[in-house]
């Protein structure tokens, strides 16, 4: 569902990004309760910066994240904030990931909806599981 304009003190603004980023060696470690954690993981930090997770999608060996958020952060600060987080929860609660030398690879791809809506960047992230 398309988000509606968001209104701050001195702007309007509707600031879609679509983010895929993937372990360090895009190891397939992303399954079972690693997947649950992680989607739990990055809701709670998205919702605690009061960023909207539109859809996400966590593949075995990478994650779509579709999130909105406010212009006065950018997306540098959100993959930082998110892989951040997640990277130091996941690695306490499962030993398995500590063999990484890091959960997450320092490079990341990020784009706005732009020409495209954002139910197409929706579509496209939930058929995602389809294609393994």
């Amino acid at each position: 569902m398309a988000r509606p304009y968001q209104h701050g003190n001195t702007s309007v603004f509707l600031l879609n990004y679509h983010f895929v980023f993937c372990p360090k060696r895009r190891r397939r470690v992303l399954v079972g309760p690693v997947e649950a954690r992680l989607k739990v993981v990055l809701q709670a930090a998205a919702a605690e910066h009061r960023w909207e997770v539109i859809a996400l999608e966590v593949m075995p060996d990478h994650v779509h994240l579709f999130l909105g958020a406010t212009p006065d952060v950018p997306p540098t600060q959100i993959m930082h904030a998110l892989k951040g987080r997640s990277s130091r929860l996941l690695r306490a609660e499962f030993p398995a990931l500590r063999r990484l030398p890091s959960l997450w690879t320092r490079s990341y791809f990020v784009s706005t909806a732009g020409n495209v809506s954002a139910a197409t960047v929706e579509r496209y992230i939930a058929e995602q599981k389809t294609r393994d």
